[in-house]
């Protein structure tokens, strides 16, 4: 039984007694004084009317009509009068006169009242005895009005009771369910904390269960930066903060192999020129003042497009930007932020730069050489040239914005193909299904490289999640295999997408359990609330949510740990050549250690060897997933 029946029944339990207890005692006092009262009233009319009857004449007459005068102004029951001998002489008796009182509480309350008795003088012999008895059924009617408001006294206290333990019990159970939600989070591994309740006992125990969700979260704060701080150590420059050369190019090459992402872009080559000189006429400290301020400025235009910025040497440094494809735009805005911080300094400081466009397929090395003879050629031409290279530029399949959204609205009237890789476990069972979307565009399914882009500029990326939920949901209620599918960054911004997913889950509910959604890591850190939100409305379905290509910003799981992630995926950049390098490892069992923590999967993607396979699930990594996992 739960406390708060405990305390209803508390309640009403001891209501019961007090009414029970305080309406036999009401009743059996006011009984009580009534018999008495009757009692005594017999016993003086009985010695008033014997005295009367001694002073007069004892004529059979006028006893009679003493008799029955006094019987008929003094409201009795029975009198009578008897010889010495006990023979009746005279008589008078009524009967009761009980209105609108129940036959059973007469029965229940019946009064028992002595007849009161007197002697009757005839000068000095005794004429007779007197035996009389009051009409009490007034009290009767009396004691049932008395019973009456004292039920609707106590129903009325009662009523009074009830409110006020119902407040009682309601301020009793709002804390308590807090708790109660508190403990479960806890035990599903979400960290969370509750306000304090003003009840002392409670919030003992809501001080403490916090005082435990904080240090664990503090904790996992801590884990997590030690492990970002290696990371960065082997990942990024230790100079000027940017991705290092061996990072930069796995992100590049992750950039151009990956089918979720936008799979075309632009690419950047800066160079400090004659660094060595400015070595020598600047100092190393200013040196390294400048390169950092390059870093930066090219940080702020790569965040602004959800770029990467990577510095492949001493004075080179590197610009990835996905989905950007206006190149004369990009040339003025790298002029107009690079160019005045060669010009605050006194030194001939140059700035050489060429860009190139790159489309899905291409070569990295291709790629890079061609853009490093372009800045050659630009280093040539002067500290401030600019030189827009000409690779195999991608060829777009429509020619306008019109032409593309009626391609792209009839493509998804037509359905979304889903293509399958296996995400496996450590024994190579089937996790679940990576699917990504393919659109049928001029007579091909073309992957999400060519088409994403424009399913973002037309403004169609909620229909286009939308739609590849439904053609999971309906393949799996198909074939019965769970799905991975990825969402866009607006589903965690977008309030229709949340609005109209929820009758489609609600249709599927058996779909919904092995329904696998993923989103960007960055959808944790732009958009973080309407990732909470969209994590706890989707829950309740039993669907899984986790999040993709985790790995610059997971020092933000500390704040993720009370959003119900299933699962996350780590990038590739740091899977790749994981069995040949130590530190990799550490971190990459860090990252597991601290996702195991808080209940999340931890999964890796991009795995291309059988090594790295073997590794990733040794070091303790949940599941693998990449060119080199195939289903048996």
């Amino acid at each position: 039984m739960s406390l708060i029946k405990q305390l209803w029944l508390t309640i009403a339990v001891l209501l019961l007694l007090a009414f029970g207890g305080s309406l036999v005692i009401g009743v059996s006092a006011i009984r009580h004084y009534t018999e008495q009262e009757v009692r005594i009233k017999n016993a003086d009319n009985a010695n008033a009317l014997a005295l009367s009857m001694s002073q007069f004449d004892k004529d059979p007459v006028a006893i009679e009509l003493l008799l029955a005068a006094q019987f008929d102004t003094g409201h009795y029951r029975r009198v009578e009068l008897r010889d010495p001998e006990g023979e009746l002489i005279l008589a008078r008796e009524a009967n009761e006169h009980i209105e609108d009182v129940p036959a059973w509480f007469v029965d229940l309350t019946r009064f028992s009242v002595p007849a009161g008795h007197a002697v009757v003088q005839d000068g000095w012999r005794q004429y007779g005895t007197v035996e009389l008895e009051s009409q009490h059924s007034f009290a009767y009617r009396s004691l049932w009005q008395n019973t009456q408001w004292l039920v609707a006294w106590f129903g009325l206290a009662a009523l009074i009771s009830a409110l006020l333990g119902w407040w009682i019990v309601k301020s009793i159970r709002r804390p308590l369910h807090a708790v109660v939600e508190q403990a479960r989070d806890i035990g599903d591994r979400r960290f969370t904390t509750s306000k304090e309740p003003r009840t002392r006992e409670l919030r003992e125990v809501v001080i403490a269960m916090n005082a435990l969700s904080s240090k664990v979260r503090n904790m996992l704060t801590q884990e997590s930066e030690k492990l970002e701080r290696l990371r960065r150590k082997l990942q990024h420059d230790e100079v000027t903060g940017v991705a290092n050369r061996s990072h930069f190019m796995k992100l590049l090459q992750g950039a151009l192999d990956g089918e979720d992402l936008t799979g075309s872009g632009t690419l950047v080559m800066l160079r400090v020129a004659r660094l060595a000189r400015l070595n020598d006429t600047l100092g190393r400290q200013e040196t390294d003042s400048l390169l950092q301020e390059i870093a930066h400025v090219m940080n702020h235009i790569a965040s602004a497009r959800h770029g990467q910025v990577g510095r492949l040497n001493g004075s080179d440094f590197a610009l990835l930007l996905p989905d950007e494809d206006d190149l004369h735009a990009l040339s003025q805005e790298l002029k107009t932020c690079l160019h005045p911080i060669a010009d605050r300094h006194h030194a001939s400081i140059g700035l050489p730069m060429s860009v190139l466009e790159y489309a899905p397929g291409d070569e990295r090395g291709e790629l890079l050489s061609t853009l490093d003879g372009a800045l050659a050629k630009a280093e040539f031409d002067g500290d401030r040239a600019l030189v827009i290279a000409r690779g195999s530029a991608r060829q777009s399949l429509y020619t306008s914005h019109e032409t593309w959204r009626e391609a792209l609205e009839q493509a998804l009237r037509d359905g979304i193909h889903l293509a399958r890789y296996p995400v496996l476990d450590a024994q190579g069972d089937i996790i679940h299904f990576e699917s990504p979307s393919r659109l049928r565009l001029k007579g091909d399914w073309q992957p999400a490289g060519v088409f994403m882009p424009w399913i973002s500029r037309l403004g169609l990326s909620v229909d286009f999640d939308l739609a590849v939920v439904q053609a999971a949901l309906t393949a799996i209620d198909r074939q019965g295999k769970p799905l991975g599918i990825n969402l866009s960054l607006q589903a965690a911004s977008d309030s229709r997408f949340l609005g109209a997913i929820k009758p489609l889950l609600s249709a599927h509910p058996k779909a919904a359990t092995r329904l696998w959604l993923e989103l960007p890591e960055s959808v944790a850190v732009h958009h973080l609330e309407g990732f909470r939100g969209l994590c706890r409305e989707l829950r309740h379905f039993g669907c899984h949510l986790g999040l993709e290509h985790v790995g610059p910003e997971f020092t933000r799981i500390a704040d993720l740990h009370d959003v119900g992630l299933s699962y996350l995926k780590i990038d590739a950049s740091l899977v790749e050549g994981v069995h040949d390098n130590g530190e990799q490892q550490i971190i990459l069992r860090g990252m597991a250690t601290l996702c195991h923590a808080i209940g999340i999967l931890a999964f890796a993607e991009g795995v291309t060897t059988d090594r790295e396979r073997d590794t990733l699930l040794d070091i303790g990594l949940d599941g693998v997933t990449g060119p080199a996992i195939r289903q048996d």
